[in-house]
């Protein structure tokens, strides 16, 4: 080949290197699969929170020290504790219930009745004695005479009937008060115990639903983990790509480099021979013209007439010829043993070599594309056992007894319900229109105290009669009369509101709270075998309604509670690898070789294999520069020629000194026409000796590595691909294993915690206790207290009112 052209392939490959090398150096871009990370937190949506009973909670109010106040008073009447012998009579065996045994419980009742009793009879009686003596002009009469202590006792009547009225006012205040809240409550109340019922029915009943909506969630692993698979091949092929990639780039720049020796080489040892031929060839031209002129020179100079010639006549005499590279070692020898190489295009295969290896990520995509396909298909497997969960749950023999229970619970409170509406109805306006008279009571008080006032300022003569006075006596007699006619029905009112309010605060919320009723029910023997919850609810036999209660309360799940773990480990039914066994097997039972990747061809072997053989390294390159420290002529012809012209002007001789100029002008033109061309050849045979001794003591060593390191690494590929591929694929495995771990987790708390749990079942006895107790039992209460308070404060209100009507009345006899 000719030089140029080796030339034009050796700087091609040296581009390809510096391609290579950049390739080399520059960032892997590829996604790198980290084993130690977690995989992506799943978020699951709550899909069965709308089934949860609401708490309810006591709201603090501006009235608890009234209720606190109320509940003591109920502590001192009713000290008894929960009467379970008379309770357990009454529910098993109701005609054995003695009355005596009633009234020693409720002794503090009867007491109270008693005390209603009295009133109720003695104030009617008293009403008409009064009336008996009004008609004999003596009750609320006139003073007989004046006396200095009346101004005295007016104004202390007046003072008792005004803080008696401001305690009537204020207890009337707050019945009105408590007697709304009781009417605010109560309709809420009752609607919210059919309406509990309903929630917790509807929460058994949609616990299959709730289940099947919690296997649907397993949507969210699977299309987690079919978008991780759809990018699984991709990122196999490149992260062995970017593992492998130093490795590969670095034999492929070896190879680069053995290429471009061998090309390098070819073309300097052509050079290298076509240079000594030439320099043998001018040598032999060149030394007859050089015998001439050193004879004409010697002539010239050792002739008589020549001036101080002779200190020049040495130097002409040495004029001979220098470096005979005829006697270098010939390397045609190497020229025929690498005759016709390469034979290969290296650039060639390197680029194929390279394209080849940078295609493992589409080659990847190829060959994992029917593996991908099959977990695809597994996972759809997989959703079908996990639909086994909600298929295998067993719920509806288990749920049943509680719903029936509810359902009867529900139809046998309805008529109870409305007739508590109805009689909370009538005592609203009872109590309304009672309250209503106390105020009028009071604004009869009031007014009369008023003008009485006002007519006994206006008053010059005690005796005298004052209109003003007299009305204000009448308007107080008004009043008296009223709360005579009333009271009565007052006391009535006060009676059976307190008999009922006090007794669900003391005989149920006390023991409520303390749960003394819990203890009762789970005492065996107490509940008639038609009210055994146990049995009704499907309880454990070891269990109470207390514990499970307690356990209710904390969470604990249906199946804890209903005795479902006997018949249905959830745990079981819960195991990863009962779901992913399949799809771990089909993972790690796949194989692929990604890594044959072929760098290097036979005949580009052959051809490293042929220069290492060719002997370029046995040529003695030192006879070379031995030679070419000799000059091409011993002695400077520029040198000479400067000397002969300078003995040129010291001749006197006119031939002499033209025959000197003649001989120094043909040295001047031998020098610059055939010695400056050896000079460079010289030149150019020095650069390509340079590189090929320095090339030369390596060679062997240099293609011995480039074929052992392209053989390691053709070798070496599908071993390390197969590596990183497995240990991908192992981190791919663990990670969408956490998937379904995660989901798995979810799907046993949210069945335990959530959907199959019992909690709402404790949460409505809660609700149930704030309701009846709480928001209307304190206010009903409060209610009967504030106006027994009213009633009470009557009597004294009408002692006041009698005794200062006379006070406001013309004296009979002034006494002076």
């Amino acid at each position: 080949a000719p030089p140029g052209s080796l030339l034009a392939a050796a700087e091609a490959m040296r581009a390809a290197g510096l391609l290579l090398a950049w390739a080399l150096l520059r960032p892997a871009g590829a996604q790198q699969c980290h084993l130690a990370g977690p995989g992506g937190v799943l978020r699951f949506t709550d899909t069965h929170a709308e089934i949860r009973v609401p708490a309810l909670h006591r709201v603090p109010s501006s009235l608890d020290p009234l209720y606190g106040l109320v509940r003591r008073c109920l502590d001192l009447i009713q000290q008894n504790p929960l009467p379970t012998e008379l309770l357990r009579a009454a529910l098993n065996d109701p005609s054995s219930v003695q009355t005596s045994q009633v009234v020693q419980y409720e002794l503090g009742y009867v007491v109270c009745a008693v005390v209603a009793l009295l009133f109720t009879v003695a104030m009617p009686v008293a009403g008409m004695c009064f009336c008996y003596c009004r008609s004999r002009r003596r009750c609320g009469g006139r003073l007989r005479a004046h006396r200095r202590s009346l101004g005295c006792r007016r104004h202390c009547l007046l003072t008792c009937l005004s803080l008696t009225s401001l305690v009537i006012l204020t207890s009337v205040i707050c019945a009105f008060v408590t007697s709304q809240r009781v009417k605010w409550q109560m309709e809420p109340g009752l609607g919210a115990v059919p309406a509990t019922l309903r929630t917790l029915r509807q929460h058994i009943a949609n616990v299959p639903q709730g289940v099947q909506m919690v296997v649907d969630q397993f949507e969210v692993p699977r299309q987690q983990i079919i978008s991780d698979l759809g990018g699984l091949s991709r990122s196999v092929g490149l992260s062995i790509h970017a593992q492998l990639k130093a490795m590969t780039y670095t034999a492929l720049v070896d190879l680069q480099d053995r290429a471009g020796d061998l090309q390098t080489s070819l073309h300097h040892l052509q050079i290298l021979d076509k240079t000594a031929r030439a320099l043998a060839s001018a040598r032999a031209e060149l030394e007859p013209a050089l015998q001439e002129r050193r004879r004409r020179v010697v002539t010239l100079l050792d002739d008589p007439r020549c001036t101080s010639c002779a200190s020049v006549l040495g130097r002409a005499q040495s004029l001979e010829l220098g470096a005979d590279y005829s006697k270098v070692p010939s390397v045609e020898k190497v020229l025929k043993a690498l005759a016709g190489l390469p034979r290969s295009d290296f650039a060639e295969m390197i680029r194929q070599g390279n394209g080849t290896f940078n295609s493992i990520p589409e080659l990847a995509v190829e060959r994992m594309a029917q593996v991908i396909q099959d977990l695809r298909d597994e996972m759809a497997r997989v959703t079908e056992k996990v639909q086994s969960i909600a298929n295998s749950f067993p719920l509806p023999d288990y749920t049943r007894p509680v719903s029936e229970a509810l359902v009867k619970a529900e139809d046998r409170s309805q008529p109870y319900l409305r007739e508590v509406e109805r009689f909370e109805q009538y005592r609203w306006i009872a109590g309304t229109v009672l309250c209503s008279i106390i105020l009028l009571i009071l604004a009869c008080n009031v007014t009369g105290m008023a003008l009485g006032t006002y007519g006994l300022s206006k008053r010059e003569d005690p005796s005298d009669y004052e209109c003003r006075g007299e009305a204000g006596a009448k308007l107080l007699l008004v009043g008296v009369g009223l709360a005579f006619l009333f009271s009565w029905l007052l006391i009535l009112l006060v009676f059976v509101t307190f008999l009922v309010g006090g007794n669900i605060q003391t005989l149920v919320c006390r023991n409520w709270v303390n749960q003394e009723i819990y203890k009762f029910i789970d005492t065996p023997g107490n509940l008639p075998p038609s009210m055994n919850l146990t049995h009704q609810l499907n309880l454990r036999r070891d269990s109470n309604l207390s514990a499970t209660y307690r356990e209710c309360k904390s969470g604990a799940g249906l199946w804890e509670v209903l005795q479902l773990e006997r018949s249905y480990d959830l745990d079981e039914h819960l195991k990863t690898p009962k779901y992913t066994a399949d799809f771990q097997k089909r993972l790690g039972d796949f194989t692929a070789r990604l890594g044959d990747v072929r760098l290097l061809r036979s005949e580009g072997r052959q051809d490293l294999e042929t220069f290492a053989r060719s002997g370029v390294d046995e040529v003695d390159y030192g006879r070379f520069q031995e030679e070419m420290k000799n000059p091409v002529v011993q002695t400077s012809l520029p040198g000479l020629a400067r000397s002969l012209e300078g003995l040129q002007k010291m001749q006197r001789n006119g031939t002499v000194a033209g025959r000197l100029a003649a001989e120094a002008q043909a040295l001047w033109q031998m020098q610059n026409s055939t010695v400056q061309s050896q000079e460079a050849l010289v030149a150019k045979l020095g650069e390509s000796v340079q590189f090929l001794s320095c090339l030369a003591p390596h060679l062997q060593e240099r293609v011995k590595t480039t074929l052992a390191t392209m053989a390691s690494v053709e070798a070496q590929l599908p071993v390390q691909a197969q590596q990183i591929l497995r240990q991908e694929i192992g981190c791919f495995t663990r990670k969408e294993l956490r998937y379904f771990t995660q989901y798995l987790s979810w799907v046993g708390q949210t069945l335990r915690e959530d959907v199959a749990s019992c909690q709402p079942l404790a949460t409505a006895l809660d609700n149930g206790r704030v309701i009846l107790c709480d928001r209307i039992a304190e206010p009903w209460n409060a209610f009967w207290f504030s106006l027994g308070c009213c009633t009470f404060f009557l009597i004294p209100n009408i002692i006041f009112a009698v005794r200062l009507t006379k006070h406001f009345r013309p004296i009979r006899n002034r006494l002076m």
